[in-house]
């Protein structure tokens, strides 16, 4: 709906733009122009909706400064937590994980997959820090409803540094309102978006490739 409104209205402006000029050259208000809005904010829309879903995601347009580096895919990974067990003082083992980035030129959606629950975003971005890519997002996690004496639900953030061109590595770290928090490393691609951990791990038993 955003994206519509701004289209009409730098495509009134473009009208208006060529109407003022023509009446500044040739001394005489020329509406002709105005015809062509309707074309304008189709031909605006269709490029934009491009760029948006496709273009942007070129390798030679990933090259260009302040296009967003293009993460979109499922990735393999590790989480460290360093929550320590007040009944054993340790720390649980590393687990496998898996997240899926949902990706646009300008939305980005996150979630992320263990044996035990799923972390869906609420709010994500991936944006320029100290000149490299970072990808931050706030998330609400849902347990297994087998874990949930041990495991409740709860929110969090992450932040998460992307390494390579194209990416190769996201690291980081999260914190949650449990007054845990973690590290988490993803070493591995798949360009496929899967929906749960089952399809995720399936991706990584076959060869992946950009």
């Amino acid at each position: 709906m955003k994206r519509t409104v701004v289209v009409r209205v730098v495509a009134a402006v473009v009208v208006a733009v060529f109407v003022v000029g023509a009446w500044f050259t040739d001394g005489k208000l020329d509406l002709g122009w105005a015809r062509f809005f309707s074309t304008a904010v189709l031909v605006a829309s269709l490029i934009l909706g491009l760029w948006d879903v496709w273009l942007w995601r070129l390798s030679v347009v990933q090259r260009i400064p302040g296009v967003p580096r293009r993460i979109r895919g499922t990735w393999q990974g590790t989480l460290t937590s360093f929550w320590t067990d007040p009944a054993t003082g340790q720390r649980p083992p590393p687990k496998k994980v898996y997240l899926v980035v949902h990706q646009t030129a300008t939305l980005v959606s996150i979630k992320l997959f263990t044996d035990e629950s799923r972390s869906t975003s609420t709010v994500a971005d991936v944006s320029m820090v100290d000149g490299l890519p970072v990808l931050t997002y706030v998330y609400l996690n849902r347990p297994a409803m087998r874990v949930e004496d041990r495991s409740r639900m709860h929110h969090g953030s992450t932040a998460l540094d992307v390494s390579g061109r194209p990416p190769s590595l996201l690291k980081g770290r999260y914190w949650t309102d449990r007054d845990s928090k973690g590290e988490l490393e993803f070493t591995r691609w798949h360009k496929g978006l899967a929906d749960d951990f089952a399809e995720a791990a399936r991706y990584f038993r076959k060869k992946s490739g950009r």
